[in-house]
């Protein structure tokens, strides 16, 4: 009788928090850099989002304090001697916050939804592993055909197609969650609501003021309850980094993700020394063509010359000047795996550059009489504004006349999803720490390559042959060869590798630096 069970858990609840009054909460505040476009797990793609979702719905296998693979709501695994098949065993303890049991037809309900064609997961493609799921994430199955069963109550099998190296992290994703598959086939696709959605993570949504906040509350259901030591967390969209440093300076923040601005970087490190976070990121800031038919860059002479007249160095040292990698490359420097390789003008003088620019423009029809005309997007933050604004200022010089168009990121990144651009700007934070994760999203059917049009066969035929291999030497030459060919083609506008950037309050203890982003509220401690 599920309504009897969450009304005695609600009930529960409300005693504990009458039973709190007078009691100061231990409430971690947090700058999240911008507004959530979903609190779904499959349909999110933000980091942003993510940050939060990992909160609310805990993984099979979860990340601990530094970022490590732990246990999650799988106490343990076993893979096959022969590596096709991993057998999970969930914790017979962990419930939902409604009180129902978290079970194995939960996750294996979220792993079939997961992989439904109208969900258009953003990391779908991290589950082609699976026996099956490509032919279901493609409409050509259906999702009962996954080859994923349910043992008992507590104990799931995956099949797999081939062994896959990097798997264990794409079941740590906030997507592959198990989902309350009581409720949402309740609720249908509005199941995201405030004091109602059933979590099986630390933290249950509370509140959702849009452009205002989220507030995430202790949930007194999860497994390992008696270990969190925060009361709630509170989100804030800010995705000005001069208002989120002025509201960390004013004490209004704990921690704050964008809260670095270049500009004001040193005047940081001297004053703000002991919040400062800086440290290696699997991450990539780049540029997208959309290389559809009737656009300029579906000409590669117009992606080569852009390439040739961008500056990086002057973008990383002199405008940003906080230890971003100036990027001649896709995956980043960061990345495990060992990929190599890089634009074949990595080394040119800045001179030789711009002349082969020129002269590949006009060979494509561009000059004085015909210039090159191109609308730039970038989502809201002043940081891609002013790299917007020199990136066009270095290529005035050819010809190119760019007027800028900025939104906030929800509509940002809708856009480029959809191909509504021309060129824009885009951050891909790995999702898992593999080389295929970056590599795989230009491949045929992965989001970059969806949202650009770039095609390529030879270079589809090495991603998928690097997928099978085991052996990390050979793996490595593969994965090479295919970043060597995405960047012969120009298929996008690498600038830099990112580096981890973050105020965190003198106060926050247990949160660590990790390459992933990955930073678990349930570890976090706030000192007086």
């Amino acid at each position: 009788m599920p309504h009897l069970t969450r009304l005695a858990v609600a009930i529960g609840a409300a005693a504990l928090t009458l039973t709190s009054l007078g009691a100061q909460a231990a409430t971690l505040r947090i700058d999240n850099g911008a507004e959530p476009g979903t609190l779904d797990p499959q349909r999110s793609s933000g980091v942003w989002e993510t940050r939060i979702i990992r909160e609310m719905f805990e993984t099979l296998v979860s990340y601990g304090p530094e970022g490590e693979l732990v246990p999650g709501l799988a106490e343990r695994w076993e893979m096959s001697g022969a590596g096709d098949a991993l057998t999970l065993y969930l914790r017979e303890e962990a419930q939902w916050s409604d009180g129902e049991p978290i079970t194995a037809d939960d996750a294996l309900y979220s792993l079939r939804r997961l992989l439904r064609p109208e969900i258009a997961a953003h990391n779908a493609q991290l589950y082609y592993p699976i026996e099956g799921a490509r032919a279901v994430n493609i409409g050509e199955a259906e999702p009962e055909s996954l080859g994923v069963e349910v043992l008992d109550e507590h104990t799931l099998r995956i099949h797999f197609e081939k062994p896959t190296a990097w798997f264990m992290q794409a079941l740590a994703m906030p997507e592959a969650a198990p989902l309350p598959e009581h409720y949402l086939t309740e609720q249908g696709e509005r199941w995201i609501e405030p004091g109602q959605t059933p979590v099986s993570g630390p933290f249950a949504l509370e509140q959702w003021q849009p452009q205002g906040h989220i507030t995430l509350a202790k949930n007194t259901a999860y497994y390992a309850a008696d270990s969190v030591a925060l009361d709630e967390a509170i989100f804030y969209p800010l995705e000005d980094a001069n208002t989120a440093l002025t509201r960390y300076r004013a004490g209004g923040l704990d921690i704050s993700y964008s809260g670095v601005p270049g500009q004001q970087f040193e005047w940081i490190e001297e004053n703000l020394s002991d919040a400062l976070q800086v440290g290696p990121m699997v991450a990539s800031y780049f540029y997208m063509f959309n290389m559809a038919d009737d656009s300029p860059f579906s000409d590669v002479r117009v992606r080569e010359a852009l390439n040739l007249a961008s500056r990086r160095e002057v973008i990383t040292e002199q405008l940003l000047g906080m230890g971003q990698i100036p990027s001649y490359w896709f995956v980043p420097r960061a990345t495990s795996g060992g990929t190599q390789g890089e634009m074949a003008f990595a080394d040119m003088p800045m001179d030789e550059r711009l002349e082969r620019a020129r002269q590949l423009l006009a060979e494509a029809g561009y000059g004085p009489d015909n210039p090159l005309e191109v609308e730039l997007r970038y989502n809201t933050l002043d940081d891609h504004r002013r790299i917007a604004v020199a990136i066009a200022a270095m290529w005035q010089p050819l010809g190119v006349e760019v007027t800028l168009n900025n939104s906030e990121a929800a509509t940002h990144y809708a856009n480029v999803n959809e191909g509504n651009f021309e060129l824009a700007r885009y951050g891909m934070v790995a999702t898992i720490d593999d080389p295929y994760d970056f590599l795989n999203a230009f491949s045929n059917g992965g989001t970059a390559a969806r949202s650009t049009g770039y095609e390529n066969a030879e270079y589809d035929a090495l991603v998928a042959r690097s997928d099978a291999i085991l052996d990390a030497e050979e793996r490595a030459v593969v994965l090479t060869d295919a970043q060597q060919l995405l960047l012969d083609d120009y298929a996008l506008l690498p600038l830099y590798d990112y580096v981890n950037l973050a105020l965190v309050s003198p106060s926050v203890s247990g949160w660590h630096n990790t390459p992933l982003d990955v930073h678990p509220l349930r570890y976090i401690t706030l000192e007086e």
